[in-house]
């Protein structure tokens, strides 16, 4: 089996580096073969123990695992802090993290994955080399910008932003890299600021020998930033011998503006908006200043529809204060570029949670995804809030989650989104993976910790599905998501005290600011009040709680005790949302 630069033989007891033996004693060896037998899967303190210390072995076997994976960590060149092949699961094991390439070949020398196609790349971070941390989000900004111009090259495979991403800030070989994101070549640079001038500095890395292919320095005006990004995709298309079909006439890179203050409002947007919870208010401020300064930038009103749109989804504002504004913003983008998928997957989400508009939803998701297939965004949208909770259409969300995972495998959101498709189609083991998959990948994420409680809870792990709620509930300041939640978990658990507590505590908070009905009546179910159950359901609807298409739908299993009360089918047939 190969991985990296290593290789090891079972058969002759070997590690090599290189081609170069490696001596690893008896036990760190065993241990790196049942690691790579199963790689990317956590192997058990107690599976280690059964095949590397029988019962008839006497030791200390916390201290002789301790030892050899210290030793076999000290002959990879591996840190527990920044581990590149073996990382550790607190009190439950060890995974192998890294690419493995099957069974050891003839040839001693490492070639890339075979699955890496030639036209295959991914763009890392651009580092910001300025004073100001403000041009953070220029440099970011940058990278996506040519990640999206290379995505319209068909012939080349380009890693998704999130996947990306995952690297910044990381001091990782480019090998290593490649061979986890599976491309022949990566393309990284550094952006440099002083006022209106840039330094741009971009080289083309092939993986499989560090050799570099291109390389190329910018002095610019910032005026001149988007013609630069494109100069940088076509060359890169040109070195990797990738064809643009006649150099495609049109720019690869699409300005959306001219006014460059408005250009770096968006992407500092941009940049709140992948955050969520409450730095979507400062994207929302962000991208309105944008649209002011260009009432014709079509991308920037597609991000404040998002932006209004999951707000409300959120229930960080009411409804009437953010959904309208939504759908309007998201008319806008539609109007002034047809062309742009970010414009029709923004509608679709405002028409599927503001106008509660199935047909008009579902066709604006489609031609979404038709004009850009590889839109992570819109496969997760229409795979968990149209395809399953709106349809109940649970086979073909699970595919399309799998399809934004497929192009952005290293993004904690779409792992989060496959987990949560998973448990609406009731594979709960399945979700279970896939969310825990989605917090190591981003710890610090709301979003996945909900996904692993959801999936625990409908699993009826409820030590383990209240110890990742909590974790949800720190991440995020308390959000109600994850106290309905908790509610539940303890209704179910069998802990009614502890379940009026969670939901006393939303009534509380519910006088002093905004609590989504939704999500109060749902607690309130989960202890038996059912006759304010009912009352927060109504609320719900007549003030169209955009969560009423999410918790209430018959699809997903935190309504099933409102289900059972009549009144709250009446109210169902009387909305026309069942």
């Amino acid at each position: 089996m190969r991985f990296a630069t290593f290789e090891l033989d079972p058969e002759s007891g070997e590690l090599r580096k290189q081609g170069m033996k490696i001596r690893l004693q008896e036990q760190p060896f065993q241990i790196l073969q049942i690691l790579l037998e199963h790689p990317g899967r956590v192997v058990t303190r107690e599976e280690l123990q059964q095949r590397v210390w029988p019962s008839d072995t006497f030791v200390d076997f916390d201290h002789g695992l301790y030892n050899a994976i210290q030793k076999l960590r000290e002959a990879l060149g591996d840190s527990a802090d920044a581990p590149r092949y073996i990382e550790t699961i607190p009190r439950r094991g060890y995974r192998f993290i890294a690419p493995v390439n099957g069974p050891v070949s003839e040839t001693r020398t490492p070639a890339p994955p075979a699955a890496a196609s030639r036209g295959s790349i991914a763009v890392l971070p651009f580092l910001n080399m300025s004073a100001d941390p403000e041009n953070e989000f220029l440099a970011d900004g940058i990278t996506e910008e040519i990640i999206n111009a290379l995505a319209q090259i068909e012939q080349l495979h380009v890693v998704a932003r999130s996947s990306a991403f995952s690297f910044k800030g990381k001091h990782i070989d480019l090998r290593i890299i490649g061979e986890q994101l599976n491309v022949r070549s990566i393309l990284e640079g550094s952006v440099r600021r002083a006022g209106s001038q840039l330094r741009i500095t971009a080289q083309l890395v092939n993986v499989a020998d560090g050799f570099h292919l291109w390389s190329e320095r910018y002095d610019l005006e910032m005026k001149d930033i988007f013609e630069v990004q494109d100069a940088i995709s076509r060359s890169i298309a040109e070195r990797l011998r990738v064809s643009l079909e006649g150099k495609l006439e049109e720019p690869l890179v699409r300005a959306g503006t001219k006014d460059l203050e408005a250009y770096q409002l968006y992407l500092k947007g941009r940049a709140m908006l992948y955050q969520r919870g409450a730095a979507m208010l400062r994207a929302v401020r962000c991208f309105e200043r944008a649209v002011a300064l260009d009432p014709n930038y079509a991308i920037a009103w597609a991000g404040l529809a998002d932006a209004h749109t999951v707000l409300g989804y959120y229930g960080l504002v009411p409804p009437a204060v953010t959904m309208p504004k939504g759908m309007e913003a998201a008319r806008r983008a539609v109007a002034l570029d047809p062309s742009l998928a970010e414009a029709h997957n923004a509608l679709a989400m405002s028409c599927l949670l503001h106008d509660w508009d199935l047909a008009a939803a579902e066709r604006e998701f489609v031609y979404a995804i038709k004009l850009n297939p590889r839109y992570v965004q819109a496969h997760c949208w229409y795979a968990l809030f149209y395809l399953q909770l709106a349809v109940g259409r649970a086979k073909e969300g699970v595919e399309h989650a799998r399809l934004a995972v497929e192009s952005d495998p290293l993004s904690g959101y779409a792992n989060s989104m496959l987990g949560m498709t998973y448990s609406a189609a009731g594979r709960y083991t399945e979700a279970v993976e896939a969310s825990e998959r989605a917090v190591e990948l981003d710890p610090d994420s709301y979003l996945a910790r909900c996904s692993l409680q959801w999936a625990l809870r409908f699993s009826r792990r409820f030590e383990e599905a209240a110890a990742a709620c909590n974790s949800a509930l720190a991440i995020s300041g308390r959000h109600p998501w994850a106290m309905s939640s908790l509610a539940m978990i303890f209704a179910d658990w069998g802990k009614p005290a502890a379940a009026e507590s969670v939901y006393a505590e939303m009534v509380a908070r519910a006088g002093r600011e905004y609590v989504a009905p939704a999500e109060l009546a749902i607690a309130a179910a989960a202890v038996g009040m059912l006759d304010k159950a009912i009352c927060y359901a109504r609320e719900a609807f007549e003030i169209r709680d955009p969560f009423c298409r999410i918790q209430f739908t018959k699809y997903w299993p935190d309504s099933a005790r409102l289900r059972e009360d009549r009144r709250f089918q009446e109210i169902l047939l009387e909305f026309g949302l069942d």
